[in-house]
């Protein structure tokens, strides 16, 4: 989740197999999916797995969902990122960074935390992309793997 209290320290979120917390991933992009409230399409990737910081790698695990949002028309979203502020918290998300990013086009940012659903999101609006889009990171707290099972890597 985003670092927002400056701690390095990546929240827990409790115990799960890797394969069940994929699916949760999946269900939040699904719901920021719907939020976002356009017509378009997502690109179709799937959930992966990776190390929590510096915990042991045989037993705690992220989860990430990286995933692109192309509108149906690019003028579409013109205010996607100023609504999605407003309306995320709404929904449970602390906004948590917004503005634009360090790179050279200083693409408009939002960093948002579920503390409830242990998911944090980091949208970025390509705005100089053609065609432009919104490209979302979706990241879990730190899950432990349940004893007797190992962590499946996707």
């Amino acid at each position: 989740m985003a670092d927002s209290s400056k701690s390095t320290e990546i929240p827990s979120s409790g115990t799960s197999t890797s394969s069940a917390a994929a699916k949760e991933a999946e269900k939040v992009s699904s719901e920021l999916y719907t939020l976002i409230g356009l017509k378009g399409k997502a690109t179709d990737t799937g959930p992966g797995v990776k190390e929590c910081g510096k915990k042991d790698p045989e037993k705690y695990f992220q989860i990430f969902h990286s995933w692109s949002f192309i509108p149906a028309s690019s003028e579409q979203l013109d205010g996607t990122m100023e609504r999605l502020k407003a309306d995320l918290p709404k929904h449970g998300w602390k906004v948590v960074a917004f503005g634009p990013d360090s790179s050279r086009n200083k693409n408009l940012s939002l960093t948002a935390d579920n503390t409830a659903k242990k998911f944090s999101v980091d949208i970025t609006y390509r705005a100089k992309g053609k065609p432009p889009y919104l490209n979302l990171f979706v990241v879990s707290g730190c899950y432990q793997i349940p004893d007797g099972d190992k962590i499946e890597q996707f």
